[in-house]
């Protein structure tokens, strides 16, 4: 389970430290930063997958991404007795990301390339690397450490070795480097995050294909869009939890019941609610009762994942339906570690009920992003390794 997610310099992100347990809810008002920390832990994730660099370019690259108040902020702009201004920075250009947990920890430090030295000089450099044994980064619990294009580690006497595989200023030491001898604690760590799941804004318009009938297969992971929802839902029933899938329904639509489907390979899905003559099919439900659906066959997966992330699951769904979801976000946490970002009051409460649940509150202070009353909480202690 992670204990802390780190993150500076990104968006609204000046610098933001977030304690973790294994029910966590991110609120805060609209602009408060929900998003940039969604977004921020997408970027952590894809460090697995080889996509950082890619997914800063879609977002419109660092210039884009990186925090836009001063480097700091002194006790008067603080105390609102002197203008927000910038000043000469002190340091270098960063982007940094991190995590940890009791067994491990991950940092990664991004940066822009020397003026003139590529035509790619607007593309981010992963300047800095690595991995820690224990919660908190010091020079004696590093395992291994990428500066640059150098990538070394510890050997099984404890003795640094540099690694013969120069990295590409574009590639993280994660893809790149694999080896289960000399550096077991990466891969480790890599399957680890690949096994992240994250779900957002399911498509569920008139065209979406989820609506259609589609080739099944054996489905226990729900695909990001949803599309193989019928598939999913009809392996649940066979491999997974048949009866919580049926107690989900009639918790959320009391008297009714889903059918799956199945012709020539293609999977629908048939939904009977009590006063009907005949089943719904999936074309003909609302988007928030397909939805719905979507969301339980993303908690009730007959594999759980490591961590599950849920931005804004409340979209579409009517608010006498949150009660119902709540409950299977606390069903799937018992499974999973989760993470739910909303502003949805009454999700928001059916899950603040939970003793496991963990409330972290945003807001903003002069542009930046942090948890309301920080000052009298009980923050995890943090370390960004230096350049």
């Amino acid at each position: 389970m992670l204990t802390t997610l780190a993150m500076a310099g990104y968006r609204s992100l000046r610098e933001l430290i977030v304690p973790l347990g294994q029910l966590n809810v991110v609120t805060g008002a609209n602009g408060s930063g929900k998003s940039s920390v969604y977004r921020a832990l997408r970027l952590l994730a894809m460090t697995a997958r080889g996509g950082v660099i890619p997914s800063l370019a879609r977002e419109g690259g660092l210039q884009s991404t990186f925090w836009a108040g001063p480097e700091r902020f002194s006790r008067a702009m603080l105390a609102g007795e002197a203008p927000v201004q910038g000043t000469r920075r002190h340091e270098s250009v960063s982007l940094r990301l991190g995590f940890s947990s009791e067994q491990f920890g991950y940092a990664m430090d991004l940066g822009l390339a020397v003026p003139g030295a590529t035509q790619f000089g607007l593309d981010p450099l992963i300047k800095l690397e690595c991995i820690w044994s224990g919660p908190l980064w010091r020079p004696s619990a590093l395992l291994v450490e990428r500066r640059g294009a150098t990538l070394r580690n510890r050997d099984e006497k404890g003795q640094w070795q540099t690694l013969p595989h120069p990295l590409a200023s574009f590639d993280s030491m994660m893809t790149e480097f694999a080896d289960p001898l000399s550096a077991p604690e990466m891969i480790a760590l890599r399957e680890q995050i690949r096994s992240w799941r994250f779900y957002d804004h399911f498509r569920t318009d008139a065209d979406a294909p989820v609506r259609q009938p589609q080739i099944g297969t054996h489905t226990p992971v729900l695909s990001d869009d949803g599309a193989d929802l019928a598939a999913a839902l009809q392996t649940i029933r066979e491999i997974g939890d048949a009866e919580a899938l049926d107690i989900a329904i009639d918790d959320a639509f009391p008297g009714s019941h889903i059918t799956l489907t199945q012709h020539a390979g293609r999977f629908g899905i048939e939904m009977r609610q009590h006063g009907l003559l005949r089943p719904l099919s999936a074309a003909e439900l609302s988007d928030g009762t397909l939805r719905y659906l979507l969301l339980v066959a993303a908690l009730l997966t007959p594999r759980p994942p490591e961590l599950l992330v849920l931005n804004e699951p409340e979209t579409s769904l009517h608010p006498d339906l949150l009660p119902a979801l709540g409950r299977l976000i606390v069903q799937a946490a018992t499974h999973s570690q989760v993470i739910v970002v909303s502003h949805a009051s009454r999700l928001i409460a059916a899950l603040e009920r939970e003793p496991a649940s963990r409330s972290i509150v945003l807001e903003k202070e002069l542009g930046a992003t942090r948890i309301r009353e920080a000052d009298h909480l009980v923050l995890p202690a943090w370390k960004w390794p230096a350049r």
